[in-house]
C-alpha cells in the first residue's frame, strides 16, 4: 500500500499557460524520474519534444515513487494562476529585490512559477491567504482583560514557539506535527491562519493500471480573528478542543495569560421582539441597503423538543396584515434573514441561531453585519452563565 500525501494536481492546462523556459527551469529536477514515467524532457528549448498530455497523466496520477515536491509546487502554482493571485504576487515582490520577470505577456503562471522558484515560502504564504476568504462558521470569544491592552505584531520566534506548542496538542490528537501559523495584520483586524494536519485517511487509487489504496494525512486551515480594539476573536476550528487549544495557545503566547479568552460573546434575538420592523433598521449601516426577516424559529421544548416555525417571504409584512406580532411564550432560537449588500446585485441570506458563531464569505461582509447587530442590539457582551442555553449564532448562507 502506497503512504504518500498526493496533492489534487486537478488543471492541468496550466501546464500550457507557463512560458517554456520556466517550465524547463522548474522540470529539470525530476527530470530522472518523468523519464522512469516514460516522459522525456528536451535539454534545451524549444519544448518541441515535450509530450504535454503525457506529464499531465504523470501529475494526475502521483504514485509512491513521485517526488512529492513538484506535485506540492503544483498545487500552489495552480492555486495562484488566476488574475486575483496574478495582482497579490505582483503586489507581494513589489519593491523586493526577488529576481524575476514579469513581460506585458506574462501569464499568472508564468509568475506564479517563477515566485515558486526564487521564494516558495511567500508563494506559500499568499495561497494560504485566499483561504481567509473562503466561507466558514465563527465562534466568537471576547478578553477578560480590561482595560484591553494594545496588540503587538508578534515576532518570527514567538510564531515558532506557538507552532511548537500547537504541535504537542496535535501529536496527541493523530493530527502529526506539522502546524504553521501564518499572521496578516490587517488595517481593523489581526488574522491568523493556522494549517495543520487531519486524521489519517485511506482512500482508493490506481497505480500502474492496478486498484491499490493511498494512505495519507489530509490538510486543514483554521481561521482567527483578532479585533485589537474590543478584544474580541472569532475563530473557524472544526472541534472544541481545537478552539480551546486556540483559546488558550494565542491567549498565553500573544498576551502573557492562558485565561485571556475566557470570556464569552453573546448575541441576542429580542430586538426582534422588542422592536419589531425597527430592529431592521440599516439606513446608519454603510455597505448594507435593507434587510427582511424570512424565517424564525420559537423553542417551545417539552419531551419532544418542540419548535414553532414562522417563515414567509417578509415576516413582519405578514404579521402586520395579521394584525398580530411576534408572540412572547417562547424564547426565539434562530432566524434567516435576507440582506441586500450594496456591493452586491443579489441578496444574501443571513442566519441567526442558538451558538456564538459566524459564517462570512468576505472580511468585509463581517464588519458591516457586526456593524448592523451592535446598532440593533442583536451583540451583547454582558457575562453569562455557563449553565444557560449557548449564546446565538450568525451563519451566512
Amino acid at each position: 500500500m502506497s503512504a504518500f500525501n498526493p496533492r489534487r494536481f486537478s488543471r492541468p492546462e496550466t501546464l500550457r499557460h507557463i512560458a517554456p523556459h520556466h517550465l524547463l527551469e522548474f522540470l529539470n529536477p525530476y527530470r530522472e524520474y518523468l523519464s522512469s514515467r516514460k516522459v522525456r524532457l528536451p535539454d534545451a528549448l524549444p519544448l518541441d519534444g515535450l509530450d504535454y498530455d503525457a506529464l499531465c497523466l504523470v501529475l494526475l496520477n502521483p504514485d509512491s515513487h513521485t517526488p512529492p515536491e513538484i506535485i506540492e509546487a503544483m498545487f500552489y502554482i495552480n492555486g495562484l494562476a488566476t488574475p486575483e493571485g496574478f495582482d497579490a504576487l505582483q503586489n507581494a515582490i513589489e519593491g523586493t529585490d526577488l529576481d524575476v520577470e514579469i513581460p506585458p505577456d506574462a501569464t499568472p503562471s508564468d509568475l506564479a512559477i517563477q515566485v515558486w522558484l526564487k521564494d516558495p515560502a511567500l508563494l506559500e504564504r499568499l495561497h494560504a491567504e485566499q483561504f481567509l476568504l473562503h466561507p466558514r462558521s465563527f465562534e466568537y470569544f471576547r478578553t477578560t482583560r480590561s482595560p484591553v491592552p494594545p496588540f503587538v505584531e508578534p515576532h518570527v520566534e514567538t510564531i515558532r514557539i506557538l507552532e511548537h506548542a500547537l504541535d504537542e496538542w496535535f501529536v496527541k490528537k493523530r493530527r502529526g506535527r506539522t502546524s504553521r501559523v501564518f499572521v496578516f495584520v490587517k488595517p481593523d483586524f489581526v488574522w491568523f491562519l493556522v494549517r495543520h494536519g487531519e486524521p489519517f485517511t485511506r482512500e482508493a487509487a490506481i497505480l500502474e493500471g492496478e486498484s491499490t489504496s493511498v494512505h495519507y494525512r489530509p490538510e486543514k486551515y483554521d481561521v482567527l480573528v483578532y479585533d485589537p480594539q474590543s478584544g474580541e476573536i472569532r475563530m473557524n476550528a472544526r472541534s472544541k478542543g481545537e478552539k480551546q487549544l486556540y483559546r488558550e495557545k494565542f491567549g498565553f503566547y500573544l498576551f502573557g495569560d492562558v485565561h485571556y479568552f475566557d470570556g464569552q460573546s453573546k448575541f441576542s434575538l429580542e430586538p426582534l421582539r422588542l422592536d419589531g420592523v425597527g430592529s431592521l433598521v440599516c439606513s446608519d449601516v454603510t455597505g448594507m441597503d435593507w434587510v427582511r426577516l424570512k424565517e424564525i424559529h420559537f423553542y417551545l421544548g417539552g419531551e419532544f423538543q418542540e419548535v414553532e416555525i414562522l417563515k414567509a417571504d417578509d415576516v413582519f409584512a405578514t404579521l402586520e396584515r395579521r394584525g398580530g406580532f411576534l408572540p412572547d411564550r417562547a424564547p426565539i432560537t434562530r432566524c434567516t434573514f435576507e440582506i441586500q449588500f450594496s456591493d452586491s446585485k443579489v441578496p444574501r441570506m443571513v442566519t441567526i441561531s442558538s451558538m456564538n458563531k459566524a459564517m462570512f464569505k468576505r472580511d468585509d461582509d463581517a464588519l458591516v453585519l457586526e456593524d448592523w447587530m451592535r446598532k440593533r442590539g442583536f451583540i451583547a457582551f454582558e457575562d453569562w452563565d455557563a449553565d444557560e442555553e449557548e449564546p446565538l449564532a450568525l451563519a451566512q448562507a
